[in-house]
């Protein structure tokens, strides 16, 4: 695969007060020492962004790539941003507002089973301040799907910077004994008029009631009967699951900056060749990117 590169060195740095000094975009804030998270692929380390496990759309700025160390790859950039080319995945949205997805035969028959399995749990659904969370109450909600899933306490720090001015919605689904079967977290995206599906953690006791199915037709109804048009189930990738739902899908933009040579880009399995496009990667901007690629026999 021919990858053609970007001279990082165009990316003006600022000047930066101290490490400790806070920058903001969109819905986030970093300084130069919490920006950037750890990553592996095979050994071979990289970074990405505090928000890049449970966040949606990313906001950045050339401040923030000058910040930023190297190779760095952050994912699902705004539709509407000027930055990222698409990658090979897609998220999965839900139209709330569909008469044809209410009325789908198969979704009908799949959603009645879905709430047999579940008539006898109590259904608890909370809108909180994202200004109200924190770590603790993180940990409690979701503490072993971020270990299941690897997710570090840094990007769960990254989830409670980008939810300060924002809502959370949480379902909990609680079995007549007393026993919690799942958890569920979503932000609400009223820019977007979008529900964005956070994670879902939930007790293995009731894997064979498909709980996180069940949480995603909580939400579905929960945000129709709220008025948001989309519910985003996040990257469809090989989950197989979120077919059920989906009826529209939206690309996922990215950037990866990296230096000519490095690992990654001679390894055929690293996110550097399976996610990002032909000639996508260093490259910033998006329409100029698109225009170069639609030129291309």
């Amino acid at each position: 695969m021919r990858m053609e590169m970007y001279s990082v060195a165009t990316v003006k740095a600022p000047a930066f007060d101290t490490p400790t000094q806070t920058y903001r975009v969109g819905h986030q804030s970093w300084t130069l020492n919490n920006l950037c998270v750890p990553s592996y692929h095979n050994d071979i380390p990289y970074f990405t962004t505090r928000w890049d496990a449970l966040c949606p759309y990313i906001t950045v700025s050339e401040e923030m790539l000058a910040c930023a160390k190297r190779p760095l790859i952050v994912y699902a950039l705004p539709p509407d941003s000027p930055y990222g080319v698409p990658i090979n995945d897609k998220y999965g949205l839900v139209d709330l507002k569909s008469a044809a997805f209410w009325g789908d035969a198969r979704r009908i028959r799949k959603f009645a089973e879905l709430e047999k399995r579940f008539r006898e749990f109590r259904i608890e659904t909370t809108v909180v301040p994202g200004s109200t969370l924190d770590v603790s109450t993180m940990m409690e909600m979701g503490g072993e799907h971020f270990e299941k899933c690897e997710i570090e306490i840094q990007e769960i720090e990254g989830f409670l910077d980008y939810v300060r001015n924002l809502d959370v919605l949480v379902i909990r689904a609680t079995h007549s004994s007393g026993e919690l079967a799942f958890t569920d977290v979503s932000i609400l995206m009223p820019e977007y008029d979008q529900i964005y599906g956070s994670f879902c953690q939930w007790n293995e006791n009731y894997r064979n009631r498909s709980p996180g199915l069940y949480a995603c037709l909580a939400v579905c109804h929960w945000g129709r009967e709220n008025g948001y048009r989309y519910y985003n189930l996040g990257p469809v990738g090989d989950y197989n699951y979120k077919e059920l739902f989906v009826t529209d899908l939206q690309p996922i933009y990215a950037i990866a900056m990296i230096e000519p040579g490095h690992p990654l880009l001679e390894d055929p399995t690293s996110p550097i060749n399976t996610d990002f496009p032909a000639g996508g990667v260093n490259k910033l901007h998006r329409r100029k990117f698109e225009l170069i690629s639609s030129s291309k026999p």
